[in-house]
């Protein structure tokens, strides 16, 4: 088998611990965790984490079950990338005076379809939201120009077909 980008959604309550707990499985095999994100659900007092790594299917589905075996998890998911449709947020910081005087960085911003998001005396931040290869596209444009700081955020991704989660949990009221 060989090795593919899957993105994990695991459905849980939101008890302390439980982070470090999935982190552990992972951690057992190995396996690199290329992006976390966690933020409340559709779904009232439920959490929802989106965990992209790469892998294989055979160990994406074995550690979907270990992450199941904990006692908080309602439920978990995993897609590959054709069946979710997925983006990262980013956040360059600039020096102000670039904005002005190099019309080239005008250019970039537009091309990009990035937003000025503040301008200080100092600095401006620009904030970009897409694919990864987008944003590492965006990142290689501003670095000749000097980037104070960079951010990205983890995926963020919902599946194209319906997860059942909602059916579960009513199921289980």
């Amino acid at each position: 088998m060989e090795n593919k980008t899957f993105t994990i959604s695991v459905y849980s309550e939101n008890n302390v611990g439980l982070l470090n707990r999935i982190s552990g499985i992972f951690l057992k095999r190995h396996i690199n965790i290329l992006s976390l994100n966690v933020s409340e659900s559709e779904i009232e007092n439920v959490s929802r984490f989106i965990i992209v790594v790469d892998t294989t299917e055979k160990w994406v589905r074995n550690i979907v079950g270990q992450i199941e075996k904990q006692i908080e998890v309602i439920k978990a998911f995993y897609h590959v990338d054709e069946e979710t449709i997925f983006l990262e947020s980013a956040l360059f910081k600039i020096n102000s005076s670039l904005l002005f005087d190099e019309r080239q960085i005008q250019n970039i911003i537009k091309e990009s379809h990035s937003e000025i998001v503040t301008v200080s005396r100092d600095f401006f931040v620009i904030s970009k939201s897409g694919r990864r290869s987008e944003i590492e596209e965006l990142y290689e444009k501003l670095k000749p120009f000097g980037i104070m700081q960079f951010v990205r955020s983890g995926r963020i991704s919902v599946s194209k077909e319906k997860m059942e989660i909602s059916t579960l949990l009513e199921e289980l009221s």
